[in-house]
């Protein structure tokens, strides 16, 4: 912490063009190295190939947006004037800019802690801060080598700190330290108990959700299927995104069952180094609850589509039909390859089920009806809701939030960057005499009178230093103001 602290100091004084050019390069270096940490993702948290291997360039890939986004956004400032206010004379102006905050703490999850890394690390950096990263205990070899990749290409020492360890041993001394002026974190419940914790402290959280799928009776059937399967089960159920409850009108759920039953059939099961479509979960405490899960949902009666089968932490793909309010798996998130389908009578009844959920991160609607959709879209509780599509995160650009136990803050590329700066205001206050001098000079500027510099063409013009100034602040020149008279001339010019 106090190396980050040294080195913020004078990286927020390195000119914006600079970090931009170094997190460029860190992105060219972090797509070389897409193969040893695409490795990582692998064996450590059973990814599969093809997938660790989009996630690494995916991730080199925001690192550089962030980059162009990080000076069109960072390079502006905002002028305001006194009289835009009610009562008051335009003898003040405010000129207010972006800067760091400091020191930010970074706290990626395991399914994605290389993406969900960066995605932190590049808005912190471009905005001048520090960054001590926290990686999962799974992930953290990958987590690692993708760090090294930022001080290969040249980043100051002290400014990119990886710190691993179990939360559970190192996560309070973190998330409390006094030198932490910002905390990201994606993840758990864990995030309540950092909220608590963490004092004031600007909080940027996405703690999970239980995303709905709330079908109607016009959709189509096989795009249905088809992101049923897709948003349920890739990546064996382990993302915040995926489908987490099928709510589907009476009427059409035996044929959709029936197709998603035939799809869950194809999908190969096994290791991640032969590209399986269902991988092992992460931990074996993972495989038990989501045991537990469908072991409460077969003693109340809910439907087994498929035979529950499970051989350590790999955990078949499996889809619960007829489940009912009173089973804990239509509230509880599984984080595996578990779907529960819960048949509706009416949209409102799978409105309410959708927003009696403790969780609002995504939802998705299918339907023809776009009128339908949009004013499901508009009753859902939830961040974000995806129309005849599954729920997903980005492109990483997009707003990314969750309402409720779902998470604080938004995120996304241009949304992170401003919750990583805060805003300073430099004000000035004139007599009216200094204001009426002021704007009497800039109309000049404006006007080329003032300043002059010849230019090869015979005509004198404006010294374009002075006029870019006189066009910023003279945008709100008064109209009412005294003109320029020839008595006035000597004191402008003076």
């Amino acid at each position: 912490m106090d190396a980050a602290k040294v080195a913020q100091k004078a990286w927020a004084r390195t000119p914006l063009w600079k970090r931009a050019e170094l997190l460029h390069k860190a992105a060219a270096i972090l797509k070389e190295h897409k193969a040893p940490i695409a490795e990582c993702l692998v064996k450590e948290i059973a990814k599969p190939a093809k997938d660790a291997v989009s996630e690494v360039v995916r991730s080199g890939d925001l690192v550089s947006y962030t980059a162009e986004e990080g000076v069109r956004i960072l390079g502006e400032g905002k002028l305001l004037v006194s009289d835009s206010f009610p009562g008051n004379e335009r003898n003040k102006y405010c000129l207010s800019s972006k800067v760091p905050l400091g020191v930010v703490l970074a706290i990626p999850p395991f399914n994605y802690p290389v993406n969900l890394a960066v995605s932190k690390i590049g808005p912190a950096l471009i905005a001048g801060n520090a960054l001590v990263l926290k990686p999962p205990t799974q992930g953290a070899v990958a987590a690692l080598h993708m760090v090294h990749c930022f001080h290969l290409a040249g980043f100051p020492k002290g400014l990119i700190s990886c710190v691993t360890g179990k939360g559970s041993e190192i996560g309070d001394f973190l998330t409390m330290h006094p030198g932490v002026n910002c905390i990201s974190f994606t993840g758990g419940d864990t995030g309540i108990a950092i909220s608590k914790k963490a004092g004031m402290v600007p909080l940027q959280m996405e703690l999970g959700g239980k995303d709905a799928c709330i079908v109607l009776e016009d959709a189509d059937l096989d795009l249905v299927t088809a992101n049923i399967v897709k948003g349920g089960f890739s990546y064996s159920g382990q993302r915040c995104t995926a489908v987490k409850v099928v709510l589907i009108m009476e009427s059409i759920a035996d044929a959709v069952v029936e197709k998603v039953k035939a799809k869950l059939a194809k999908l190969k099961v096994g290791s991640p180094e032969d590209d399986s479509d269902i991988t092992p979960v992460v931990t074996e405490s993972s495989a038990n609850f989501i045991e537990a899960l469908v072991m409460d949902a077969k003693e109340k009666g809910a439907t087994f589509c498929q035979e529950y089968r499970r051989e350590g932490n790999l955990i078949w793909p499996l889809l619960l039909d007829h489940v009912r309010p009173d089973m804990r798996i239509a509230w509880e998130e599984p984080f595996g390859p578990v779907l529960p389908v819960i048949r509706i009578n009416s949209v409102e009844e799978g409105i309410h089920h959708c927003n009696a959920s403790n969780f609002g991160l995504q939802g998705c609607v299918f339907t023809k009806d776009i009128n339908k959709a949009i004013m499901i879209s508009d009753a859902m509780e939830t961040g974000t809701v995806q129309i005849n599509s599954a729920p997903a995160r980005g492109p990483d650009h997009f707003p990314f939030q969750g309402l409720k136990d779902s998470g604080i803050g938004s995120q996304g590329i241009t949304n992170s960057i401003n919750m990583m700066t805060k805003i300073i205001n430099d004000e000035y206050s004139m007599t009216k005499y200094q204001a009426n001098l002021l704007w009497l000079g800039l109309e000049r500027l404006v006007r080329c009178e003032s300043v002059n510099r010849q230019d090869g063409d015979g005509d004198a013009d404006a010294d374009p230093r002075f006029v870019v100034v006189a066009r910023l602040l003279g945008q709100h020149y008064p109209s009412n103001a005294p003109p320029a008279t020839a008595d006035r001339t000597e004191v402008i010019d003076d």
